[in-house]
């Protein structure tokens, strides 16, 4: 399977994004997904996830509220619609699957990484 992010950019404080991520591969319904990102100095921390369905979804707590994962089967895609955006939301986003169905929060959990893309938020 390959991943491949995109949708990043440059965006005032409170603006919005929709993150997207194409994957390959039949096998794509079968993965849990997820979004991690990394900020300059800081290790890569999760951000939300989503299983094979669509029908079970996980936040981290500084985002819950604001971002919504969602999933496309038929189009093998993942996105990650952010509202509400924070300077501190600044970061290299990273879009996930997993070799499991289910929701996964964990990094080591995922067998596949897109690329990543950058999001910054302008205060």
């Amino acid at each position: 399977v390959q991943l491949q992010a995109f949708g990043g950019g440059l965006v005032q404080t409170g603006g919005s994004l929709r993150l997207s991520c194409a994957a390959s591969g039949r096998t794509f319904s079968s993965y849990g997904m997820g979004w991690f990102r990394q900020a300059p100095g800081k290790e890569r921390e999760f951000v939300a996830a989503i299983n094979w369905s669509g029908g079970s979804t996980s936040y981290a707590d500084s985002v819950k509220g604001r971002f919504t994962i969602s999933r496309d089967n038929a189009k093998n895609t993942v996105y990650l619609q952010m509202d509400s955006l924070k300077p501190e939301d600044s970061a290299v986003y990273y879009c996930a699957g997993g070799g499991y169905p289910i929701i996964i929060t964990q990094r080591g959990g995922y067998d596949y990484w897109g690329q990543g893309t950058l999001v910054t938020v302008s205060s």
